[in-house]
């Protein structure tokens, strides 16, 4: 088995884990979608762009419930987060045309979850050749776009959009 080591990351996941505030939670307090990078609020879930991207419109989906645990979330919230999901991929495909998508979770802090106590959905569009492997060559991220003009690109879609009815 080959590993690989990111000591870089040390920092980060120490910052995260003395974060005092859920990052879901104060972006809802800041009652200011575009400050918040909030895309869109459904009736139990929003959609929040992901202030340190792998790619253009990584995007998260959350309940407006602080909870850490999914398989203890109402049903009537995680069918709407899938419903959500499929709103995404529709927007994302339309605006990026990605060649494909990672979608999933990391639930608890051993999986990986940067916010563990709020689960949360992660949506990442991805590229033939995109270039994530800088991240562990070379202790470089590169993404293509900025967040606030990501959001200026996915807004107007996501303001116009609609769920399908249950």
């Amino acid at each position: 088995m080959e590993y690989i080591f990111a000591p870089w990351r040390k920092e980060y996941v120490r910052k995260i884990s003395k974060m005092s505030e859920c990052i879901f939670c104060r972006a809802l307090k800041m009652k200011n979608d575009k400050k918040a990078f909030i895309l869109y609020r459904a009736e139990k879930n929003f959609i929040v762009l992901n202030k340190y991207p792998y790619t253009p419109g990584h995007l998260m989906i959350a309940p407006y419930v602080h909870l850490s645990s999914f398989d203890r979330a109402k049903k009537e919230s995680t069918d709407e987060m899938a419903d959500l999901l499929k709103l995404s991929l529709r927007i994302l495909r339309k605006k990026y045309r990605p060649h494909g998508f990672n979608a999933g979770m990391n639930l608890g802090n051993s999986a990986g979850a940067g916010v563990a106590d709020h689960f949360h959905l992660h949506v990442i569009p991805r590229w033939t050749g995109d270039s994530n492997f800088m991240a562990l060559v070379g202790k470089t991220k590169v993404v293509i776009e900025d967040v606030e003009t990501t959001y200026v690109q996915l807004l107007p879609l996501f303001q116009r959009a609609k769920l399908a009815p249950s």
